[in-house]
């Protein structure tokens, strides 16, 4: 098996300079880092990454704890994170908070401590002070994406300002009559998001003179599924129904495109709806939607985490 100093010699390098080559460190020209890559490529070589970390201290591995992976934003998010702390050679360990609170206790009071990362990255997980105090206490760089908490470094969207565009869009196509699928806050894992977002629908439609009358309004679990009932709900109330929804997110306005098409309407025609996301698919459900670039957030969460 080849040992770093064949290829330090096939590279015509120190092997030092191998070493920082391979680790992606700064102070190895381009031209000494193609050099080394396919020396290493030709002699099968793979660094050692139980002596990388004896040597630095370093693991060169990022913990990500999500609470979902089976949701479109969490696979998105997690897909531009993994890819772009690949690039820079950073593995990733992946923390699903979905397994109940006893899982959720062990991520953050042993496996993040164990010292076997870097640094931690959260995205839409609203830490506890407990859970904060526990990860302070490995001194590992700490971002949230999703949300803000005190004292801890964040990347967030504009929640309420982007539900207020979505319905001041709707507003201005004529629409007097609005409705919010938002989230179901005793569930929500999100900073408590669906309200923020509901709270931004409030907002435009006080500022328009509108009313938001209580049956235009109904909370389901960011899903298709979970949409599309209380979007049946909605529109097909007696009391009379909307004329157009926001959604608090693009799976949850396909449901309600599919509770409308059930109940005989036509989108747009009869109804408008907006999502929240630009989800893969919205263009093919033919669902107007607020880009929240999630792809976006996650490469800039993986650098600024990276210069940390």
């Amino acid at each position: 098996m080849a040992g770093i100093e064949d290829v330090a010699k096939l590279a015509g390098v120190s092997t030092a300079t191998v070493s920082r080559a391979l680790t992606g460190k700064a102070h190895v020209s381009a031209k000494t880092r193609a050099l080394v890559d396919a020396a290493a490529k030709q002699l099968d070589y793979v660094a050692s990454s139980s002596a990388y970390t004896l040597a630095t201290g370093r693991n060169r591995n990022i913990g990500l704890v999500l609470p979902y992976i089976d949701r479109w934003y969490f696979s998105a998010m997690l897909e531009a994170i993994d890819t772009t702390f690949a690039a820079n050679g950073y593995d990733l360990t992946i923390y699903n908070l979905s397994g109940g609170i006893s899982h959720r206790e062990r991520i953050f009071s042993d496996f993040l401590l164990r010292k076997r990362v870097d640094a931690v990255l959260t995205v839409a997980v609203a830490l506890s002070e407990s859970e904060l105090e526990s990860l302070r206490r490995v001194k590992k760089p700490i971002l949230v994406v999703g949300g803000v908490i005190p004292g801890t470094r964040s990347l967030t969207i504009d929640d309420a300002g982007a539900a207020k565009l979505a319905t001041n869009h709707l507003i201005s196509l004529g629409h007097k009559k609005i409705g919010n699928i938002h989230g179901v806050p005793a569930a929500d894992m999100e900073f408590n998001q669906p309200n923020v977002r509901h709270e931004g629908y409030l907002e435009a439609l006080a500022e328009a003179g509108l009313e938001a009358a209580s049956h235009w309004q109904a909370q389901a679990d960011y899903t298709l599924e979970g949409a599309y009932h209380a979007a049946k709900q909605i529109l097909g109330n007696p009391k009379g129904a909307p004329t157009a929804l926001f959604c608090n997110s693009d799976e949850m306005g396909f449901g309600a495109i599919l509770a409308a098409k059930d109940l005989g309407l036509r989108v747009p025609d009869d109804v408008s709806i907006i999502g929240f996301d630009n989800h893969d698919n919205s263009e093919f459900f033919g669902l107007t939607t607020v880009d929240q670039k999630t792809r976006e957030q996650g490469v800039q969460a993986a650098k600024v985490l990276l210069d940390a």
